[in-house]
């Protein structure tokens, strides 16, 4: 039969569904993995996402004219093809692309993960018979620790620093990341940790769609000599070096990410620590990702995209690298606040 998914200028295409998923330019109809900003992009009359995605979207597309939620597991037909969305362990109301034409089943990842992650629904293996998954940290190097090892290592540098009145100033992603970094210090603390407005506005959504975290207070509330002597503070890396960090006096620096497994990376950025914390899967659950989904076929897209591709041929297996606009997480501190 004809390719379910086909790479237009507009992004992946589904003919005979008349849908693109993820697109980046103007369309019709568009089905969203997440609400990233280089995943959910302004421009299309129709978009469909998971029920927790939703309220996200209408945060970050307060324009978009036509919002549709689909629960987990629902099947909906679009022309000549059954849909359905999987969770995808991502963030907060991300999800997998099923798509069923004539017996045949692609599946389309969007980001993902596979460890556990207290602020959003755990990834879920969807059978395909061609699989698209992304490759953000496709390569050996890239391999994580549990989650809440890396946070008990965020709340010992807290705890360190608060002892000698130091601020902690924490850079991490707006959306997901900082909402996974107060679900799990909810493990070692209920001490609030202030926030920068970007994260702020984000972890109210979450907290309206019932995730438990610790309570937080935005700077924006507070005079400007505040003092955060001793506390945590959680912004986006958008805030680095900005006028914003003016109102700190004593601090520390980290960054939360997968990127800080090379310690070149925290070099370059500029900050003083690193913690090994990524909202992607690493290399062996990538592995294990297109072994238990049994696919014919993979396409590999994002990232390291063409040195996952090889891997899997030379294991045997019919995989090819999939050129998209977005090439992986080096966009992610534009993308992501």
């Amino acid at each position: 039969m004809a390719q379910l998914i086909q790479v237009t200028p507009r992004g992946l295409y589904c003919p005979q569904g008349n849908f693109y998923v993820d697109p980046w330019g103007e369309t019709e109809t568009a089905i969203i993995t997440h609400a990233h900003s280089d995943h959910a992009r302004f421009g299309s009359q129709h978009y469909f996402a998971s029920v927790n995605s939703l309220p996200i979207l209408q945060h970050r597309l307060p324009q978009a004219p036509h919002l549709h939620p689909l629960e987990y597991g629902e099947r909906r037909q679009f022309g000549d093809v059954i849909v359905s969305l999987h969770p995808a362990g991502h963030i907060l109301g991300s999800a997998q692309v099923r798509i069923e034409a004539e017996g045949e089943v692609w599946v389309v990842t969007g980001d993902y993960k596979r460890c556990d992650d207290p602020s959003c629904e755990p990834f879920e293996i969807v059978p395909s018979d061609v699989l698209i998954t992304e490759a953000t940290f496709g390569a050996p190097v890239y391999q994580w620790q549990a989650g809440d090892q890396t946070v008990a290592e965020i709340f010992q540098w807290w705890s360190d620093n608060r002892d000698q009145g130091i601020t902690s100033l924490l850079f991490c992603y707006a959306l997901g990341k900082a909402q996974r970094i107060l679900a799990e210090l909810t493990r070692f603390t209920d001490e609030p940790v202030y926030t920068h407005g970007a994260v702020e506005t984000l972890t109210n959504i979450y907290r309206k769609a019932g995730i438990e975290m610790l309570p937080t207070i935005p700077t924006t509330d507070l005079a400007k000599n505040h003092s955060y002597a001793g506390a945590l503070v959680l912004a986006p890396p958008s805030a680095h070096r900005s006028v914003w960090m003016k109102r700190f006096k004593n601090i520390s620096t980290g960054f939360a990410s997968g990127w800080m497994r090379v310690r070149g990376h925290r070099r370059r950025r500029g900050y003083q620590r690193g913690f090994v914390l990524s909202d992607h899967a690493d290399w062996p659950s990538l592995l294990r990702t297109v072994r238990e989904c049994g696919a014919q076929k993979i396409y590999v897209t994002h990232g390291y995209k063409d040195l996952l591709a090889r891997y899997l041929s030379h294991e045997g297996m019919e995989a090819h690298s999939l050129d998209t606009l977005f090439t992986g997480d080096e966009m992610e501190a534009e993308v992501r606040m």
